[in-house]
């Protein structure tokens, strides 16, 4: 059961990374677009110019050319993601259900996208929030990722601590108020993390604010559409398998 989970989570994830390209493609590459075209014109570095340093060596040839990067190369990445991603929920899956009450696969698994989209990329997004191209300083992407990935374990080891307590809470106080003081709990320890953690804002104050806007939406949508479709489409192939599996036992 373990590899069928695995192998329809992977399904789901595929199905999930091919939607979420084509919402990222239609709403996200013309932010993208604006953004070089900024960036190449001049008009969205953060950074100032010194007239003693002397002269920038010219920038190198890209080697991927922009039409591959915005269309084959951005249904790779995607894609990748969708199929690790819905690899990793199935496993998630199978070791939650039955330990979360008598609920349906089908809601096990909506849950579980849920909790995981919030934890994974919404929390660190109000923290560190997606940036378009001619955005931040060149020395700084290393520092940069670095925090963001680090919130995000973070975000992720706190969500799984307090789901643990929060499923040993309910027993005790009940499914209602369990949830209540898990997520009381997760907000708390993540707001002062996140208090603690240093502050990223390197938009340059001439970045046009709709160009901005756009993108990060277009971020948020591409992953709302992903995991979603993520959560419909393993939810019902887990459903569907572990009903045919208690039809054949029986």
């Amino acid at each position: 059961m373990m590899k069928t989970l695995l192998v329809r989570g992977m399904l789901a994830g595929l199905i999930a990374g091919v939607l979420a390209f084509g919402f990222a493609y239609a709403f996200g590459e013309p932010s993208v677009n604006a953004a070089i075209g900024l960036e190449e014109s001049g008009g969205g570095h953060a950074h100032s110019h010194d007239a003693s340093a002397p002269p920038a060596a010219p920038e190198e040839e890209e080697l991927v050319p922009r039409d591959i990067q915005s269309t084959l190369g951005l249904l790779t990445g995607v894609l990748v993601y969708g199929v690790a991603i819905g690899g990793l929920l199935s496993l998630a899956f199978a070791f939650a259900q039955g330990r979360l009450g008598s609920l349906r696969p089908r809601v096990t698994a909506l849950l579980l996208t849920a909790g995981a989209f919030t934890v994974v990329f919404l929390v660190p997004f109000l923290k560190y929030p997606a940036n378009p191209p001619a955005v931040g300083q060149p020395g700084t992407i290393g520092s940069r990722t670095e925090l963001y990935f680090g919130f995000v374990a973070v975000s992720l080891l706190v969500g799984i601590f307090a789901t643990v307590f929060g499923r040993k809470l309910a027993d005790r106080l009940g499914a209602w108020n369990g949830f209540l003081l898990a997520a009381a709990g997760y907000l708390v320890v993540i707001g002062v993390v996140a208090w603690l953690m240093p502050v990223v804002d390197e938009v340059p104050a001439t970045f046009p604010a709709s160009t901005l806007w756009g993108f990060r939406t277009a971020s948020v949508g591409t992953q709302v559409t992903l995991w979603l479709a993520l959560g419909l489409a393993f939810g019902a192939f887990a459903e569907k398998a572990l009903t045919r599996r208690t039809a054949v036992a029986a």
